[in-house]
């Protein structure tokens, strides 16, 4: 028996056991109440400093060095590469038949549909026939292939990948001239034709099955419409680089674009650096969107009427759609966005854009924050200009002139568009920057400055955009696109650890344009001889 036990009066025990439980008790509430103080206290801290504007300092950088943004991003090693790295044998002198595809879309739509073209070409050992673009609804263009691309440098740049050819010939059969016909799976109310159409992001076991057995019934397939029409997350990097060979060589704008893109480049590089913007803020793109609220009743008619002629009726409120940055920026929010990255009043601008929906009034707010705002037609007044500035043609010479800006910046990038093709090509053409804005990341900070809330705005925006990457190689994340980031497939290492990554021995950046010099140089010197 211990000496407390022997002083403690009888009954003693037993009410000190029940006491120190309560106290027990009473301690883990407190203990929990602390706990879930501090974890609320904690949590309201973070929310505060990354939604409102009330921005305290942070571990984060609050400066962007605009200096360095004129200049390519850190490649970290890496070069443009599509040239095969493994067994990559010439198409057979025979194919399964012909492959006809109905390109729909915009020009970056078209363009993809093009090189998912001649990827299934190739998957099915089929001959390609020039691919068809669709007369634009939007642009009112039929230039078609012909108009805007190479043709010539188009079939040889890929003679090596697939065969290609103008139009579906003719075939001698009993003595008899016979054209064969694409096959079309005809609906039960002649003269109405449903074209065979493959799945959205079809797999490639659907060329090599369904489509292919069609082909070798009928000599010829017509695939129509031809967007998005093959998976773009491929698990072979021979076909990525195909891709990429087709999309940053074999499509070049016929000459007359390019000159007078350089043209203007030239013009607008004559007197410094100078950044391209592709301004989306027009009406087909704010009614896909769903963005309304921030028009007049008159203008809110006129997209939603839009809107229901061409697309799907959905439900759509603006405040969501924003929240999740599904809105375009608008003019004076990509103004606020440079200013507060760091760029002044004298940085030179290069507009990309179509008819700016809402008149002007959008517009001063950006222009009386950068002035110096250029497009092709204020560079360069010319008829010629004029006359190969229409349409598609317009759209061309502007994707050249991003392509070949010091900065490029879109405020819209997604599927079907304009910059997602341009995105990747300038990753391509060296890690050239881009500004890509987090429309999501910024959507809380425009608004809090809406409101009045305007403290730490610019830091707050800075800070936002230092998560986001500026040109540099990258790894591709769903929802980006292969187009928007062919990085490693289309990428090599000179001195890679991994053979996979490891640049090929030939230049990477001119082989495939020195042996289609090549060849032509022969095709030309034989003629020669012929004659």
């Amino acid at each position: 028996m211990s000496l407390k036990s022997y002083y403690r009066p009888a009954g003693e025990g037993k009410k000190v056991h029940h006491n120190r439980h309560q106290l027990k008790r009473l301690f883990g509430k407190l203990a929990i109440a602390a706990l879930l103080l501090i974890a609320s206290t904690l949590y309201f801290f973070y929310f505060y400093t990354t939604t409102t504007t009330s921005y305290s300092s942070s571990a984060f950088p609050s400066e962007i060095d605009v200096n360095k943004l004129w200049d390519a991003a850190d490649s970290g090693g890496w070069r443009p590469s599509s040239v095969p790295r493994s067994h990559w044998p010439s198409p057979p002198s025979e194919s399964n038949g012909y492959l006809r595809v109905r390109c729909n879309g915009g020009l970056n739509q078209q363009r993809t549909a093009i090189c998912n073209a001649v990827l299934a070409a190739r998957i099915m050992n089929a001959t390609l026939v020039l691919p068809e673009l669709d007369a634009n609804s939007y642009w009112h263009d039929d230039s078609g292939f012909h108009g805007i691309y190479d043709v010539h440098h188009f079939i040889k740049s890929l003679q090596d990948d697939v065969q290609i050819v103008e139009s579906i010939p003719e075939i001698k059969k009993n003595g008899k001239t016979k054209k064969i016909k694409a096959f079309q799976a005809f609906g039960s109310h002649a003269p109405k034709i449903l074209a065979l159409r493959p799945p959205r992001d079809a797999p490639i076991s659907w060329y090599t099955t369904v489509a292919l057995e069609k082909m070798k019934e009928h000599g010829a397939i017509y695939l129509t419409p031809f967007s998005h029409r093959l998976a773009e997350e491929i698990n072979n990097p021979e076909y990525q680089r195909l891709r990429c060979r087709v999309n940053y060589h074999a499509l070049m704008f016929k000459p007359h674009i390019v000159e007078l893109s350089h043209k203007i480049v030239d013009k607008l590089r004559s007197q410094g650096h100078f950044m391209s913007i592709h301004l989306r803020f027009e009406m087909d793109m704010l009614s896909f969107a769903g963005c309304f609220d921030i028009f007049s009743p008159e203008e809110q008619k006129v997209l939603k009427k839009y809107r229901k002629e061409n697309f799907a009726e959905k439900k759509l409120i603006y405040s969501e759609r924003r929240a999740i940055g599904k809105c375009p920026l608008t003019p004076e929010e990509v103004g606020l966005i440079l200013r507060a990255i760091g760029f002044d009043n004298s940085t030179r601008i290069y507009l990309a854009a179509g008819e700016l929906f809402g008149g002007d009034r959008f517009m001063k707010p950006f222009r009386s924050m950068f002035p110096l705002l250029e497009n092709h037609s204020t560079v360069d007044s010319s008829d010629e200009l004029k006359d190969n500035t229409q349409g598609l043609l317009g759209s061309a010479v502007d994707y050249m002139v991003c392509l070949l800006s010091d900065i490029f910046m879109p405020t819209y990038d997604g599927p079907s568009n304009f910059a997602n093709n341009l995105l990747g090509h300038r990753l391509y053409h060296g890690f050239r920057t881009a500004i890509r804005p987090d429309r999501k990341g910024l959507a809380p900070i425009f608004v809090d400055r809406e409101k009045g809330r305007t403290a730490g705005f610019e830091e707050a925006v800075r800070r936002v955009m230092l998560q986001t990457n500026f040109g540099g190689p990258h790894k591709r994340i769903s929802p980006e696109s292969f187009y928007t980031n062919s990085w490693s497939e289309c990428f090599c290492q000179p001195s890679a650890s991994n053979a996979a990554d490891r640049c090929p021995p030939d230049d990477v950046t001119e082989v495939l344009e020195n042996r289609t010099k090549q060849k032509v140089t022969s095709n030309l010197n034989d003629n020669e001889q012929d004659s």
